[in-house]
């Protein structure tokens, strides 16, 4: 016996489990960028004795807090389309795309942190000079 619509359910599936490790992989850095201030102690150590404006531990918590927090609601979110595209699949009726704004607000929210990360990054190092 064969499934009604195999291949996209697959498929389905497949993207579902992508975005799950991608998540996961999200909240790694988090907890990684979380943790950054002990790298920077190993590597600049004279950098880290009060020439550093922001508190060394206060902006790698916040940002590796905001990492996790946005690896989690991809997992929702992808949990939720896959549930939702799962019910469509099998569905007759023709349904409408579902747009990307949650995609592209994800994406731009990870681009500035990643900008606030390297801009962090610099000015760390930088002082050390």
């Amino acid at each position: 016996m064969t499934i009604k619509n195999f291949s996209d359910h697959s498929a389905n599936e497949r993207t579902f489990l992508a975005w799950v490790r991608t998540s996961i992989a999200v909240i790694a850095f988090g907890f990684l960028v979380e943790r950054f201030d002990l790298f920077l102690a190993f590597v600049a150590p004279s950098a880290l004795q009060n020439k550093i404006t922001v508190s060394r531990g206060e902006f790698g918590q916040f940002a590796g807090l905001v990492l996790i927090i946005l690896g989690i609601a991809m997992i929702g979110v992808s949990a939720f389309r896959f549930a939702r595209n799962a019910r469509e699949i099998d569905d007759a009726k023709t349904f409408p795309g579902t747009g990307s704004r949650i995609d592209l607000a994800l994406a731009i929210l990870l681009v500035l942190l990643a900008g606030a990360l390297l801009f962090y990054l610099t000015h760390t190092l930088s002082a050390k000079a």
